[in-house]
């Protein structure tokens, strides 16, 4: 029997094929040395994050959440629902909180629901992101009494971003310089850059794609904040983040005549490689610029 068991909620941008597919492939190397299982909730749905604020009003936004709620619930009983995309773990936090808050909300929520035979009664399951399962549940000192390779010699800048941090963020820790990123990098033996002043900065989200300008000159001042404070690469959280700071340097280089390559990985691709898994395992080969430090970590 695993040592701890989730209900799990990946989102879109983790399948196959997708921005994130790496976040998946290195969550479950992860959880693996973690002796941790993670029960993907049968067809779940996207949390609306990208259109659901477009139009149609609130009730059919959240009712998009409401049912994986209503999914996890009915699939995986007395289960945390876990979700590692911060949009998605975002989504179905606020879902969960207008439709206990809200009779007409949930009435309508409900209706919506009550077409394909679910509902939304009793205790929810708690909503929880991935970092707060491994901290809360876990702890920084069990998460290091578990590295067979230590990181030692990277120094890592941990990006949290915006939406790990605000509205909700993770219980105890400060939202203008929220700590618990560079824990997680120190318990892997790496060094975290101290007074990272761009570690809640927003990346621009979809902003990058309606307005690139705007958006690069974002991430421009979030990689050129890791570099002042020595970072060998970024670590964060969140799909979106990852995917804007790294996929766009080239474009940025071009713009801003910089000569950016700074590996972006999550936390979950440390964490397997300290923990003696492979490159492959730990999703290395999904990188747009590869983290040549950790891949050397692989081979020893």
């Amino acid at each position: 029997m695993a040592k701890k068991e989730y209900s799990f909620y990946p989102g879109c941008s983790s399948q196959k094929k997708a921005s994130a597919d790496n976040y998946l492939r290195s969550t479950y190397s992860m959880c693996d040395a973690l002796d941790i299982k993670l029960n993907e909730i049968d067809d779940w749905n996207c949390c609306g994050a990208s259109i659901g604020y477009a139009g149609g009003g609130e009730v059919p936004r959240i009712a998009l959440s409401a049912r994986n709620v209503a999914l996890s619930a009915q699939q995986n009983p007395d289960q945390d629902m876990i979700a590692t995309c911060a949009a998605c773990w975002l989504s179905t936090r606020e879902a969960q909180e207008r439709i206990e808050e809200n009779d007409k909300v949930r009435e309508g929520v409900n209706a919506a629901l009550d077409e394909i035979g679910l509902k939304i009664e009793g205790q929810q399951p708690k909503a929880r992101h991935m970092v707060e399962a491994l901290i809360e549940d876990i702890g920084f000192d069990e998460l290091a009494s578990g590295v067979q390779k230590p990181l030692e010699g990277i120094k890592i800048a941990g990006y949290v971003g915006c939406q790990t941090n605000r509205p909700f963020g993770i219980a105890g820790e400060s939202f203008e310089n929220p700590k618990y990123l560079d824990h997680m990098i120190e318990s892997m033996g790496a060094q975290a850059v101290d007074r990272y002043d761009k570690k809640v900065a927003c990346c621009s989200g979809a902003l990058m794609f309606s307005e690139p300008e705007k958006g690069h000159a974002l991430v421009k001042d979030i990689i050129e904040a890791a570099y002042d404070g020595g970072a060998d690469m970024i670590v964060t959280p969140c799909p979106l983040c990852q995917m804007n700071v790294e996929s766009y340097q080239k474009e940025i280089n071009k713009t801003f005549k910089t000569k950016f390559e700074m590996p972006v990985v999550y936390y979950s691709q440390l964490i397997s490689v300290a923990y003696g898994k492979s490159a492959k395992e730990s999703a290395l080969d999904g990188q747009i610029i590869p983290a040549k430090q950790l891949e050397d970590v692989t081979k020893k």
